[in-house]
């Protein structure tokens, strides 16, 4: 491993933004655990980077080959000094079409596999690497910002997310040197909307097309117009974005995440000065 290189340990990293980040920090010169499902779909890109790449078979929903992944990491290259946290998929569905097995299938993986590997990761770098220290790079949403009706359940997963990112970077000693960057991507054009996307049944009482389910839906018919953002233009604000000295805490990449996020933080406002009174006689009496 030369001098000054970094290593990188991507999770769902066959496709979209995790091969895009995998990819540009192998251009770099840095070295990458790239872990995904199964590896050998990137065997051509281990050929090329034999002693910089190692590919790690990982279920992130498996505490055990999460810890098994980051040992094969640490095994091959001394330490690892930024995690991204990507692994997921999507869900297409109206709320009460929802299955149950879609439900609790999204949450295993979105936010309870992203967990595993934020645990381990601040394990990690507290306990493992020397001098103790790393970023952790947690791939959400404009969805967890703001809830939007057709994928509510995968919404929720991404807003789990953030709640577990942003609570885990106030929890951390600062001495440890652990910083966690929420990214917030907007419509990007990977295999998301498509391929790594689950859609349920339409729900009988939601056909009508005016419902924004619907409309919801016929976007993914035709979703390029939409999702326009280049993944490997992402991927670039990663790889600068992990090299910060003093990254942010939430960082939208996208128009829409922007407009998004200023249209929510609005909202907020608005809600609390509308209400304030509600709040001027709850307290207890002496």
């Amino acid at each position: 491993m030369s001098a000054g290189s970094k290593v990188w340990f991507v999770t769902g990293s066959s496709s979209g933004f995790g091969l895009a980040i995998v990819e540009l920090a192998l251009q770099k010169g840095d070295n990458v655990v790239a872990t995904l499902r199964k590896p050998e779909v990137l065997s051509e890109l281990a050929s090329k980077y034999p002693e910089t790449l190692l590919l790690v078979r990982l279920d992130v929903t498996s505490p055990s080959e999460v810890t098994a992944a980051f040992s094969a990491g640490r095994e091959k290259f001394g330490r690892i000094d930024f995690v991204v946290n990507n692994a997921g998929f999507g869900v297409v569905s109206e709320v009460e079409g929802t299955t149950e097995r879609t439900a609790r299938d999204v949450f295993e993986v979105n936010f309870w596999g992203a967990s595993h590997v934020s645990r381990e990761a601040v394990r990690f770098f507290r306990e493992e690497n020397q001098p103790m220290g790393g970023r952790l790079l947690q791939v959400s949403s404009l969805s967890g910002i703001n809830s939007s009706p057709g994928c509510v359940y995968y919404c929720a997963s991404k807003f789990a997310l953030e709640a577990l990112s942003e609570g885990l970077a106030a929890e951390v000693h600062p001495s440890w040197n652990i910083k966690v960057t929420i990214l917030e991507p907007g419509p990007f054009r990977t295999k998301c909307p498509t391929v790594n996307a689950i859609t349920d049944p339409i729900h009988p009482a939601y056909t009508d097309p005016a419902l924004p389910t619907m409309q919801w839906r016929n976007l993914f018919g035709n979703s390029d117009p939409v999702f326009n953002g280049d993944p490997d233009k992402f991927a670039e604000a990663v790889y600068n974005v992990a090299y910060l000295e003093d990254p942010p805490l939430r960082l939208p990449v996208h128009k829409a995440s922007l407009a998004v996020l200023r249209a929510r933080g609005q909202q907020l406002l608005d809600v609390a000065d509308k209400w304030e009174s509600w709040s001027e006689d709850v307290l207890m009496k002496d």
